[in-house]
């Protein structure tokens, strides 16, 4: 007796998990099928998007930095809707899932913060171009050469051959000096004489000198001035112009001239014998 009401009681739940499971089937089967046929077709279709993008950047010669980043964003988006549209198309409820994804997002976004404000100027410095590579520019009270511009830093080559490091942060929110954008820099150079030395003696040496420089742009042209006088004598201000590119090699050979040319001028005479 007891065997027959377990054996009814088995047969009982194996129809009842029969007929819901056909019932899943029949709910739930086409839906699956038709998700598995979306999910190859939609990733034959991201690849063929990807490709796309990638060969119309290649033809407009977009920036090469930026452009694997920007095929790399636009194939992980095209993913994240072809699994969001699967997920709507099997019935699953979004609600769980929307959260979840916007709790992780706001503890990234709190541990990225830096590194995500380094990435955007770095894209922004891209993009606008405030310098480039191989300007020479002046940033952290340092002087060098642009090497590399990264999306999260960018690389400069001092002048004194030291490798420095800068998240672009640094670069896009504080003053930055290109030192060589225009091409050419002028040099300002003062020179501070006694009353006894004769000014007209002092801009015809100065001039010969700057007229037989070849390191010197003749235009704009140069000038020569008094630009202050005071108990001890007279200031002059000499402004010339030089390529951006060796200017301070330019600067250093215009001071040794001009030492040599003036130095008799500061000398002074040996008493008779």
């Amino acid at each position: 007796m007891l065997y027959q009401l377990l054996q009814i009681n088995a047969d009982s739940i194996t129809n009842r998990f029969a007929g819901k499971a056909s019932d899943w089937v029949a709910t739930y089967g086409p839906r699956i099928l038709i998700a598995i046929a979306v999910f190859f077709i939609g990733q034959w279709v991201i690849r063929l998007l990807n490709r796309a993008l990638k060969k119309a950047l290649a033809a407009r010669h977009f920036n090469p930095t930026l452009r694997p980043f920007l095929q790399n964003l636009f194939q992980i988006l095209l993913q994240v809707l072809l699994i969001l549209g699967l997920m709507q198309l099997l019935g699953i409820q979004m609600t769980l899932f929307a959260a979840v994804i916007g709790a992780i997002g706001v503890a990234a976004g709190l541990a990225l913060s830096g590194t995500l404000q380094n990435f955007a100027s770095g894209v922004l410095i891209i993009l606008l171009r405030p310098f480039r590579v191989g300007d020479n520019i002046k940033t952290q009270g340092e002087e060098g050469t642009v090497s590399e511009i990264r999306l999260f830093y960018s690389v400069i080559k001092t002048f004194a051959n030291t490798t420095l490091i800068v998240p672009n942060s640094k670069l896009s929110n504080e003053v930055i000096f290109n030192l060589t954008r225009e091409q050419k820099r002028r040099i300002d150079i003062s020179l501070k004489f006694k009353y006894d030395m004769d000014y007209n003696d002092v801009k015809n040496r100065i001039t010969h000198v700057l007229d037989n420089s070849a390191d010197l742009l003749k235009e704009p042209s140069y000038r020569i001035g008094i630009e202050k006088i005071d108990d001890g004598g007279y200031e002059v201000i000499l402004n010339v112009w030089a390529n951006s590119h060796g200017f301070q090699d330019a600067k250093m050979e215009l001071n040794r001239h001009l030492m040599e040319e003036l130095k008799p001028l500061f000398q002074k005479k040996s008493p008779a014998a």
